[in-house]
């Protein structure tokens, strides 16, 4: 079994737990990286409770905000949210998404749900924009069309399971907000 929960990425002077935006969330929250210029991510372990609302978190610290939902390692939404350029969600490691969701709603698409990679891509780069970082689409998109990397050999020489977080952490960094 993979990780379930949520990421919190935001930016602000006072740690993110102590924002109303999160105050649902603030008790089981834990700091995960404190990143320049402010930069926060927080871990909300599980797949149950409400962590909160990004756009509210975005308006709250007048700086962009983003929720990644980790699905069993399997695969990530991702929603976003800036005080101007405004709110989208997209996903990562989209063909586990799909998998996950054809097995939940018939007759509906990955794209009933989220942005199709070069939208997202494209509405990434404003993200950042106004956080104060140059993004480059292109590749914005790489991470957005990836499948999770494997984790290592492990001792007994066989892959794991591989880890659509990490992929989060990767669109971080292409954000520019964490370093990978």
């Amino acid at each position: 079994m993979g990780y379930w929960g949520y990421f919190v990425v935001g930016r602000g002077e006072r740690p993110l737990a102590e924002l109303d935006a999160l105050a649902g969330a603030a008790p089981g929250m834990t700091l995960r990286i404190s990143a320049p210029r402010g930069w926060q991510v927080w871990e909300y372990p599980g797949g149950e409770g409400d962590v909160g609302n990004m756009n509210d978190l975005a308006r709250e610290t007048g700086a962009p905000a983003l929720f990644g939902y980790v699905m069993d390692s399997d695969c990530v939404v991702v929603e976003a949210a800036a005080p101007e350029s405004g709110a989208w969600t997209t996903c990562l490691a989209r063909a586990a998404m799909a998998g996950r969701l054809g097995a939940q709603q018939e007759g509906l698409t990955l794209e009933d749900y989220f942005l199709e990679p070069r939208d997202a891509a494209d509405r990434a780069v404003f993200w950042a924009e106004e956080a104060g970082h140059a993004a480059s689409a292109e590749d914005l998109l790489e991470v957005l069309t990836a499948d999770p990397d494997p984790p290592p050999l492990s001792s007994s020489l066989e892959r794991g399971h591989p880890l659509a977080e990490n992929l989060f952490f990767r669109l971080l960094d292409r954000l520019g907000v964490v370093p990978e």
